[in-house]
Formats: C-alpha cells, sequence, structure tokens
C-alpha cells in the first residue's frame, strides 16, 4: 500500500504541471517558433509608441480569457479585435514580428500597442521600454 502511494504522490504533481500548460495553440505565429519577418502585410494601419509588458502578469487571464504567457507572440491594443494578427515593425532598427491581439491595453498615455516581452526582445525594445513601430494588419 505504502508502494502505491509512493507512486501516486509522484505522478499527480506531473499531472498538475500538464493540466496548468498555458499555450493555448499549437499555431507557430502564436508560439513564435517560426520566422516571422518575411511573412506579408498591408499598409501601416497605426504608428505610434510600443511598449512590453510580462512579468506581473505572466500566467493571469487577459481580457480574452486565455492566460498570459510573457513570451508568447502576443500584445494588447485597445480597440482591435481579439484574435487579430499584427506584424509590428520597430521603426528604428527595422526588425518586425507578428503578434496576436489577446489583451486590452496599453494604459499608458500615448502608447498604441502593449507587447509580450518575447515580441518585445526580438524588435529589440526591452532595454529601452518604449520603441516608435507600424502597426500593419496580417488578417
Amino acid at each position: 500500500m505504502k508502494n502505491i502511494l509512493t507512486r501516486a504522490s509522484a505522478i499527480v504533481p506531473i499531472l498538475l504541471v500538464a493540466a496548468c500548460n498555458t499555450t493555448a495553440s499549437n499555431d507557430p505565429l502564436t508560439t513564435g517558433s517560426i520566422s516571422q519577418a518575411n511573412i506579408e502585410a498591408g499598409p501601416a494601419i497605426q504608428r505610434g509608441t510600443a511598449s512590453w509588458y510580462g512579468p506581473g502578469f505572466h500566467g493571469r487571464k487577459t481580457a480574452s480569457g486565455e492566460r498570459f504567457n510573457s513570451a508568447d507572440m502576443t500584445a494588447a491594443h485597445r480597440s482591435l479585435p481579439f484574435g487579430t494578427r499584427l506584424k509590428v515593425v520597430n521603426e528604428s532598427n527595422g526588425r518586425s514580428v507578428v503578434v496576436r491581439v489577446n489583451d486590452r491595453g496599453p494604459f499608458a498615455h500615448r502608447r498604441i500597442i502593449d507587447l509580450a516581452k518575447g515580441p518585445a526582445q526580438a524588435l529589440g525594445l526591452t532595454s529601452a521600454g518604449t520603441a516608435y513601430v507600424s502597426l500593419h494588419r496580417i488578417d
């Protein structure tokens, strides 16, 4: 009986961790597992200052209801529908990423988009905190 309890106590934590997986999709554009810079996008729909958020929000629910993962290629926008894919271009260095809108924000004055830490790092704006970007709708 003791052996069965020992085995069960080893398996239960593994099952709990597996059940808490925060990746909502296996879509490579969501998880950031493919190069995104060469994706075609339309003209800029908005230009302005982007910022990033992450450490304090990781694991919390977003406005869309999914769990926030700071490494995912996601962003917060005030008005675009959830699920909208955007190509975000850092106008100062030319780097770009594709993100999916899954949250609302930013709530800081004069910012047009809040990026998760993953896309912010890819754009090279984590150290400065903000960058001038253009947003291009993908779908």
